[in-house]
């Protein structure tokens, strides 16, 4: 049960990195001075990332409530 939670843990701080590391690239893309095209296909490819990392942490987070029920 230690090991579901502690795998939990990882899973749920790498989804959480994942979302930092979207903030940080959308705010280079406000702070860069792109072409409105540009930053917009820029952005798009985030959101995919934004969504896996979201996944991730909410799998991550389930797996610590199972590893704390069992």
């Amino acid at each position: 049960m230690t090991l579901i939670l502690i795998l939990g843990a990882i899973t749920t701080l790498l989804g959480v990195g994942g979302l930092a590391y979207c903030i940080r690239e959308a705010a280079a893309v406000r702070k860069g001075g792109m072409a409105p095209e540009q930053a917009q296909a820029k952005l798009r490819a985030l959101v995919a990332v934004n969504l896996g990392s979201v996944a991730v942490a909410t799998l991550g987070l389930a797996l610590v409530i199972v590893g704390l029920i069992l």
